[in-house]
């Protein structure tokens, strides 16, 4: 059970380590959006991504209960450099099994924190085989990128910043997050249920990697019918821990498409001067698409991460 005690330690645990991030807004976009819209900037978070939240609650609980000698995880990019970052502050070696398709900037970034990395097929079934190889091999505790109640604790850090800083005098009417595995999700839902429970939470997903809102009609973790997407931090699927909380505190999950993801990312680029990969963009272009749903509302959103490549752009 994730208290919101539970999410206060976390954010006293991992507070010497992060950036308090700044919250942006911008005129233009309202006037499109026909919304008040709070822009949590976690692109400017370490590691340029909010995953670095829960990456440190978790590894600083390893290192200080002394469960094991080396860290490993999976992922297509942002909780690598995470757990990567993590790892070297606590002065333990990591192991992270990442897809070869990964955007190259990320897989540099983990090298750059020290950890090792091994690349595998793009496939959940690939990148939990490779975990359990290194395990067996290293005897390393595995740091799961969102099905573990201490990253979902790390991560509901950012929305607890955000109602702290904005959400007091007047509560925020919604609370936008983009939904992969569901770890961000769950703790902006848990973190918005404790301290602004007036508050709806909705999140973005992409079109093709649609299987969270399969999930949350059917009450059971699904498998998107495809996956080919721009935005490569949202591919996986939930875990019944995520989809059982996100069952209980999430309103709607609203899908849009690639060229929307886009077209949201270069409005950002444009009108706030920041930048911010594909996932990180599908919060807004969920509330561009679905304006009745918002319109007139306070809305705050997590930005989520800015470790795009630039060789690669889609604009």
């Amino acid at each position: 059970m994730i208290s919101i005690d539970t999410i206060r330690d976390a954010h006293d645990r991992i507070r010497p380590h992060i950036h308090r991030t700044a919250v942006l807004t911008n005129q233009t976009i309202n006037d499109r959006a026909g919304a008040e819209l709070f822009f949590k900037c976690e692109n400017f978070q370490k590691i340029g991504a909010f995953k670095a939240r829960g990456g440190l609650n978790a590894v600083l609980q390893v290192a200080q209960n002394k469960e094991g000698t080396a860290l490993t995880t999976h992922s297509s990019g942002n909780h690598a450099q995470a757990v990567a970052f993590a790892a070297r502050q606590v002065g333990l070696p990591a192991y992270i099994v990442m897809p070869r398709t990964a955007p190259q900037v990320k897989k540099e970034a983990v090298l750059g924190y020290g950890a090792e990395v091994i690349e595998c097929e793009p496939t959940l079934d690939a990148r939990e085989a490779g975990v359990r190889e290194v395990i067996q091999r290293t005897g390393a505790v595995l740091v799961h990128p969102f099905d573990d109640d201490r990253v979902i604790a790390g991560q509901a850090t950012a929305a607890k910043e955000l109602i702290e800083d904005y959400g007091q005098e007047q509560p925020f009417d919604v609370m936008v997050a983009p939904v992969g595995g569901g770890g961000l999700l769950s703790g902006t839902a848990l973190t918005t249920h404790y301290l602004s429970p007036t508050t709806r939470v909705v999140a973005g997903e992409p079109e093709g990697a649609a299987d969270a809102v399969l999930s949350f009609r059917s009450g059971q973790v699904e498998k998107a019918p495809y996956i080919k997407t721009i935005a490569d931090g949202l591919m996986t699927t939930l875990s019944e821990r995520t989809l059982s909380i996100i069952r209980a505190h999430v309103s709607d999950i609203l899908t849009v498409s690639d060229d929307e993801i886009i077209a949201a990312m270069r409005l950002v680029w444009e009108r706030m001067k920041i930048i911010i990969e594909p996932s990180c963009a599908v919060p807004l272009a969920a509330v561009l698409k679905h304006p009745d749903q918002f319109a007139g509302q306070k809305v705050g959103i997590i930005l989520t991460g800015g470790n795009v490549d630039l060789g690669k752009l889609p604009f």
